[in-house]
C-alpha cells in the first residue's frame, strides 16, 4: 500500500545500528540522557544499594537509611553515622563532602523509622469512601454468580439472611459452574467463622483471611426479626423472606441507637423481578456490578486509531523514519503518544494524500515507534488463497501472521471474515511454514434455542454439529486447491488439512498443555472470565491462541457485554507486546447478512 512522503529526517541520515535496531532513540541530547539513565546504576549504584539493602536487611543499626527528603520531617538527637544515600539521583557519584554535611543531618527517634521500612512492603490501596458505610444485604444469586463477592464491598458492611445459606446449601451438589460457586461460597464462609478471634454477634472481620480491600464485616442472621410484608407475597417464598429481612434491617437501622449507628440498608440481587418487588416496597436495592469489566460496551479497546488530518503537519519537525527490511519505522512524539498502546494499529486517511497504515511497537518516554504493515489485500500476498478486503481484515491479518504475537482476539459482527482468517492463517503456518504442529479448535457449547439431548460418538463426532462454521470454512479454503487434479486431487487436500485439525471439547481441558499449537476459540462471547483463563493458560511453549466471538450474540444465561470472557480478555490483555486486538467493524459476507445485522 502506498506510504505517506518521507519526512524531513532521512533514514540516511541514521547510524547502521539505528537500522538495525528500530528502538534506540537518534535524538543525541535524548540519547545522552538515555545512557545517563541506563549507565548510572553501574557506576554508582551498588553504593546506595548497598546501604539501601543493609538497612532492610540489618534494621538500620549500622548502615545509612533515610532518604534526604525525610530530613526536613525528623527532628531529634545528632547521629553518630551517615543516615542517607541519595537514591534519586544514582547517576551523581556520592562525594566526602556530602557524605560529612550528612552526619550532621539529625536521626529521627525510632517510631519514625517504621515509614522507612515502609519502602520494602506494599502499600495498603486507598479505599474510595463516598459517605458513612452502608449495609448491604446480598440475594443467593450473587453468591452463586461471584464467590468472591464477598470481598467486593470496600469499607461496607454485610449481611447474610438465613433464607439465602439455606438456598445456598441447595445450589451446592453437581458439577456445574454455579454449583462449583456455591461450594467455594461455603468454604469462605467457613473460613472467616473459623478465624481467630471470630465472634459472630459482632460481626467476623472480612480482612481476616488476607483480603485487605475488603474493611467492612460479615453479619448472619442470628434472631428472627419483625416485619410485615403485603398480603399479595407469599410468605413462604425464599425471594419474599428476604424482602421481609431488608424490610425489618431498614426499620431497625433507621436511627441511631446505643452500639449500632444509623445505616442505610441496600437489597444486592441479580434477579430483575427480585428488584423490582423491593423498589414497590421502598427498599434500596441495586444489581451486583462488580463482575463488569466496563459499564458500556462502546468503551471496549477497539484495537486501532484514526491519525488527526493535521498529524503529519505536526510531526513534520519531529518525525524520525528508517528502513529495516521491508518495513519502514517512524518515531513519533506529541500528545497522541499517551493515547497508544503496544500493538495498536494506527492510520492515516485523508483525501488527496497518501495513506499509512502502522502497527505501534514501542512506547518509551515521551515518543512511539510505528511500524507499517504488510498489504495482505494484494494478491501476491495472499493467505491460503485469501485475500483481505477491508482495513481492519488487514490489521487483523497482520497480527494472526505475526509469529511474535501469542495471543489474538477478534470480535466483530456476523460474516466480517473472523473464522475464515483465522483458519487460513493457521493452515498456512501449519502446512506451509510448519510454525505449528496442528490446529485445535474448540468452542463454548451454548445452543441459541432448547438443547436437543446427548450426542452420540467421540468426543471429535460429539463436537460435530457445533462445528459447522468450521466445515463451511474449510469447503471454501479447499476449494480449488487441488490445482487442477481433479476430484482426487481435491479429495487428497480435504484428507491433509482434515489431518491437521482437531476438534476438542473444552470440558476436557483442565490440566491440558498445548505445545505448538495453533489453537482456536469460537463463540469465545458466551465464556466466563473463568473459563477463559482456563483455556488461555492451557498455552505452552510455541503455542498460539485466537480468541474469536460477537459481544452482540450472547447466549449464556447471567452474561453480558460488560461481564463477559471475551470483554475481560481483551481488556487485560490491551497493551501487552505479544497480544493484539482488532474489532472487525464491515461484513463481507453478502449484502443480505450486511443489512440483517444492521436493521434487525
Amino acid at each position: 500500500m502506498p506510504l505517506p512522503p518521507a519526512p524531513t529526517k532521512r533514514a540516511a541520515l541514521l547510524s547502521p545500528d539505528a537500522i538495525d535496531a528500530p528502538a534506540r532513540s537518534s535524538h543525541r541530547s535524548s540519547r545522552r540522557s538515555g545512557d545517563a539513565r541506563d549507565d548510572a546504576p553501574a557506576k554508582s549504584g551498588p553504593q546506595p544499594l548497598e546501604l539501601f539493602d543493609n538497612l532492610g536487611t540489618e534494621g538500620g543499626g549500622d548502615a545509612p537509611a533515610a532518604r534526604p527528603a525525610r530530613r526536613s520531617k525528623t527532628k531529634a538527637a545528632p547521629a553518630p553515622t551517615p543516615t542517607s544515600a541519595p537514591v534519586r539521583a544514582p547517576q551523581q557519584q556520592p562525594q566526602p563532602a556530602m557524605v560529612q554535611v550528612e552526619t550532621r543531618v539529625p536521626t529521627p527517634p525510632p517510631a519514625a523509622v517504621a515509614p522507612v521500612a515502609s519502602l520494602h512492603s506494599p502499600a495498603r490501596p486507598k479505599r474510595k469512601s463516598t459517605g458513612p458505610a452502608k449495609l448491604f444485604v446480598l440475594d443467593t444469586n450473587v453468591l452463586l454468580h461471584d464467590p468472591m463477592c464477598l470481598f467486593r464491598f470496600e469499607e461496607h458492611d454485610i449481611f447474610l439472611p438465613m433464607i439465602v445459606l439455606e438456598e445456598l446449601d441447595g445450589h451446592k451438589k453437581g458439577t456445574t459452574e454455579v454449583a462449583r460457586n456455591g461450594r467455594q461460597t461455603s468454604r469462605t464462609l467457613d473460613a472467616l467463622a473459623g478465624a481467630q478471634d471470630a465472634d459472630i454477634d459482632k460481626g467476623l472481620k472480612l480482612d481476616t483471611t488476607g483480603h485487605r480491600e475488603a474493611g467492612g464485616r460479615l453479619f448472619f442472621q442470628t434472631a428472627p426479626l419483625d416485619y410485615s410484608l403485603p398480603v399479595s407475597l407469599p410468605q413462604g417464598k425464599a425471594d419474599n423472606q428476604i424482602l421481609g429481612v431488608v424490610q425489618a434491617l431498614r426499620d431497625e437501622y433507621a436511627k441511631d441507637r446505643p452500639g449500632k449507628a444509623k445505616q442505610e440498608v441496600v437489597l444486592v440481587s441479580k434477579d430483575i423481578n427480585m428488584r423490582v418487588k423491593a423498589r414497590a416496597l421502598g427498599l434500596a436495592t441495586d444489581d451486583y456490578q462488580n463482575d463488569k469489566t466496563l459499564e458500556d460496551g462502546d468503551l471496549l479497546y477497539a484495537g486501532s486509531l484514526a491519525l488527526p488530518p493535521d498529524f503529519w503537519t505536526r510531526q513534520s519537525k519531529t518525525v524520525e523514519s528508517w528502513q529495516s527490511g521491508s518495513n519502514t519505522f517512524y518515531r513519533i512524539s506529541g500528545p497522541i503518544v499517551p493515547n497508544l498502546y503496544i500493538n495498536q494499529f494506527v492510520f492515516f486517511e485523508a483525501p488527496g494524500e497518501p495513506s499509512m497504515y502502522a502497527r505501534v511497537t514501542e512506547i518509551r518516554d515521551k515518543t512511539a515507534v510505528l511500524k507499517t504493515l504488510k498489504d495482505y489485500s494484494s494478491g501476491k500476498n495472499a493467505v491460503w488463497g485469501v485475500n483481505t478486503r477491508n482495513r481492519e481484515q488487514n490489521f487483523a491479518m497482520n497480527l494472526l501472521m505475526d509469529p511474535e504475537i501469542d495471543f489474538v482476539t477478534l470480535t466483530g459482527t456476523a460474516g466480517t471474515g473472523k473464522t475464515l482468517m483465522a483458519l487460513a492463517s493457521g493452515l498456512t503456518q501449519v502446512l506451509d511454514d510448519r510454525r505449528y504442529t496442528e490446529i485445535i479448535m474448540t468452542r463454548a457449547t451454548v445452543s441459541v434455542g432448547e438443547d436437543i439431548g446427548f450426542l452420540p460418538g467421540t468426543e471429535e463426532e460429539k463436537m460435530g454439529p457445533w462445528m459447522g462454521a468450521l466445515d463451511d470454512n474449510l469447503e471454501f479454503l479447499a476449494k480449488g486447491d487441488g490445482g487442477g487434479a481433479g476430484e482426487w486431487g481435491r479429495a487428497a487436500t480435504n484428507e491433509l488439512i482434515r489431518s491437521r485439525i482437531k476438534v476438542k471439547s473444552m470440558n476436557f481441558m483442565r490440566g491440558r498443555t498445548f505445545l505448538n499449537k495453533y489453537v482456536i476459540i469460537d463463540e469465545a462471547q458466551n465464556l466466563t472470565p473463568k473459563q477463559m483463563k482456563t483455556l488461555i493458560t492451557r498455552a505452552g511453549p510455541g503455542t498460539k491462541i485466537i480468541c474469536m466471538g460477537n459481544l452482540a450474540q450472547i447466549d449464556t444465561p447471567y452474561l453480558t457485554e460488560g461481564s463477559s470472557g471475551l470483554t475481560f480478555a481483551v481488556d487485560k490483555f490491551k497493551g501487552w507486546p505479544h497480544g493484539g486486538h482488532i474489532t472487525l467493524a464491515r461484513g463481507e459476507r453478502s449484502r443480505l447478512a450486511d443489512f440483517a445485522s444492521d436493521v434487525l
